[in-house]
């Protein structure tokens, strides 16, 4: 059957492209993964690589000419098939989306009418939820019941860890935990059969067995769906090492030659060592010359000695996390979509260390320089709502609240709960609000509405002896704060070097929505509230 390709959206931003070459030609044979084309983008001219196999039967874009995103862009199929019906109406890109759906909806019936499953009376499916609004699987971190176990609607009967969180996940139904689908630390997609909840002794092996074919006939399956928790015993994985190497004297082929580069025997004669007690790392154990000049003669002139391995390799696989999945995929879109640039500034901070030394001589009165921050960073918020924006493809949002995000390192990655009206709350209410944001979320227990809404975020590695850092900003927004350590240096003060405390700070912008002068000017204002923070009480 005949595959139609379009015109790819290779960018976000990208509505039409430009074929800046054909690296094939029609009645060529594709295999998939060959790179058919080089498209030019907005923002980029980027490889273009089949994603189906057969024969180039048509190109409907020509070098140097350009098509709308969803075009017609060429035609892959059976060595002289018949394309004619295709292509009479596929002028439009209205005729290319219906055609492309029909080969689509076929495949799919082709797969419904071979493997139609028929859900038995007195049995619920329980799927895999969806926990969060960027959720696209979901682990299963614990099971709290056991197939046979009878369950009551409202019951928590699994731990759920998504990509920002661990949660419980309770029952809507009443009756017996029939069968599990997904064990203890295996993965699926949303909406996967998660479980089955049923009258106690049901038989559903039958249906069972038809859910294991219909998977297994899926381009989507997901292996760990078929798993049984009865019948799976979740290992650790186990660490890998290769043998310690035998000491190794001479370094020859079969017939006694020593196999060496020119420049490698020259080197070694210059250097007086003797090529049969040197270990090559070129192809096939040949010496290079890196070899000759890595090599050292052992003390005491054993040169076997010198070859003998002081360790062994070893290496550990392992699985990304759904937090660790999503991190990746969200901050790679925010680093290769938005237009990043930094702005670099260092403050004194000699008067918010006495300013914090003072506010901390309240009784029961503790705050860190990371809450003068946050505090600081709000109230110049509310004065540049430019840098307080948000980017979206149909518009651009200025916020007049001020919700911030705190960047908080857990084992898995970094989550980051949201300081929501962050402009109107005191330093001592800013402190123990982050305190209890940063242990929750290191024990998992966040709530999704915790995490979300954010408007600004700050990442701080200070604690860490960080100086300076640059961080990758947390779409929608438009900028986020990087916070290095207070370091003590000499600095000029009224024309005199004298032992000053500074810090130093990295703005982030969406070049999209704040401007250089404009992060410049937030910059300013932050530096009159950090460097003279009683200003921040007025």
């Amino acid at each position: 059957m005949a595959e139609i390709i379009t015109m790819p959206k290779l960018s976000d931003t990208m509505t039409e492209g430009v074929v800046a070459g054909w690296l094939k030609k029609i009645g060529d044979t594709i295999v998939e993964g060959d790179i058919l084309a080089e498209i030019e983008t907005d923002k980029a001219t980027m490889e273009f690589e089949s994603f189906h196999e057969g024969t180039l039967l048509y190109i409907g874009v020509q070098e140097g000419e350009a098509a709308k995103v969803d075009m017609l862009l060429a035609i892959i199929g059976d060595k002289d098939e018949d394309i004619s019906a295709l292509l009479s109406d596929a002028v439009t890109t209205t005729k290319v989306e219906e055609i492309t759906k029909e080969v689509q909806s076929e495949e799919v019936k082709q797969v419904d009418s071979s493997s139609e499953v028929v859900i038995p009376e007195g049995i619920e499916i329980i799927s895999m939820p969806k926990l969060s609004d960027t959720m696209e699987e979901g682990t299963v971190a614990k099971w709290l019941k056991n197939i046979g176990d009878v369950i009551e609607e409202g019951e928590i009967i699994a731990e759920i860890e998504t990509d920002k969180a661990t949660m419980e996940f309770e029952s809507f139904h009443n009756g017996t935990l029939l069968y599990i689908g997904v064990a203890e630390g295996n993965s699926a997609k949303v909406d996967a059969v998660l479980a089955i909840i049923g009258e106690k002794g049901k038989d559903i092996s039958q249906f069972v067995g038809s859910l294991d074919k219909l998977e297994s006939k899926s381009p989507e399956t997901n292996e760990s769906n078929n798993e049984k928790v009865s019948q799976v015993e979740k290992k650790p994985t186990p660490l890998v090492a290769d043998k310690v190497a035998k000491p190794v004297v001479k370094r020859s082929n079969s017939d006694g030659r020593i196999i060496a580069s020119p420049l490698a025997k020259k080197l070694a004669e210059e250097k007086s060592i003797d090529l049969q007690y040197v270990r090559g790392t070129g192809e096939g154990g040949r010496i290079i010359k890196r070899d000759i000049e890595n090599y050292s003669a052992p003390v005491g002139g054993n040169a076997q000695a010198a070859f003998v391995p002081s360790g062994q390799e070893s290496f550990e696989d392992i699985p990304n996390s759904q937090m660790r999945k999503v991190i990746a995929r969200r901050l790679g879109e925010s680093k290769f979509t938005a237009p990043h640039y930094y702005l670099n500034v260092e403050f004194n901070m000699d008067n918010a260390i006495a300013f914090r030394e003072q506010y901390n001589s309240i009784p029961d009165t503790k705050i860190s320089f990371n809450d003068i921050v946050v505090k600081a960073t709000a109230l110049a918020l509310k004065q540049h709502p430019q840098v307080n924006s948000q980017w979206f493809d149909d518009k651009m949002r200025l916020n007049h609240h001020v919700h911030i995000g705190v960047a908080v390192a857990v084992e898995d990655g970094l989550v980051v709960p949201v300081l929501k009206f962050a402009n109107e709350q005191n330093l001592t209410q800013i402190n123990t609000q982050v305190k209890d944001f940063a242990g929750r979320a290191r024990d998992k227990k966040l709530a999704l509405d915790e995490m979300e809404g954010s408007t600004f975020t700050i990442s701080n590695l200070g604690m860490f002896g960080i100086t300076d850092f640059t961080s990758i900003i947390n779409q929608p927004n438009s900028a986020i704060l990087s916070v290095g350590a207070i370091v003590q240096k000499p600095i000029v003060k009224e024309g005199n070097i004298v032992v000053g405390n500074t810090m130093k700070l990295t703005l982030a912008c969406d070049h999209r929505t704040v401007d250089g002068v404009t992060g410049a000017l937030f910059l300013q204002t932050l530096k009159g509230f950090i460097e003279n923070p009683v200003t921040m009480l007025v």
